[in-house]
């Protein structure tokens, strides 16, 4: 478990809110996609833990739907947080093929996403 993060829930210094924060990431950093997500990411420097936003557009279905995709999401960074590198804004955005996706499948894909941006430390290697 890498620290700042809790059993249950994301943190809130470990959640990415406001939109300046998510037009940054967007401008400035860079993306990998697959056909079910997109990751955008950008370095912080000076920020030790890094930082999750995620979007689900309405295209994807009801706010039921959305927020379930949403919540699984959320999960699956959690229980990898030690996985990723710290110092780092994430934005996954969920697409249309995620809203049929099962939570094992959601999970492959989003560390497949993960992968491929070159962010995602093997299992036992602790995040830097």
């Amino acid at each position: 478990m890498t620290a700042g993060w809790s059993d249950t829930a994301m943190e809130k210094k470990n959640r990415l809110t406001k939109r300046e924060y998510f037009d940054k990431v967007y401008r400035h950093g860079k993306s990998a996609a697959n056909h079910q997500f997109v990751l955008y990411y950008k370095a912080q420097h000076g920020q030790d833990a890094f930082r999750l936003g995620v979007s689900v557009s309405k295209k994807l279905g009801n706010a039921v739907v959305r927020n379930r995709i949403r919540r699984m999401l959320k999960e699956i960074v959690r229980l990898n947080a030690s996985r990723l590198p710290g110092g780092y804004d994430l934005i996954l955005i969920a697409r249309k093929p995620a809203a049929d996706m099962e939570y094992h499948e959601m999970e492959k894909s989003v560390l497949h996403v993960i992968k491929r941006a070159s962010l995602l430390h093997k299992k036992g290697e602790t995040g830097s």
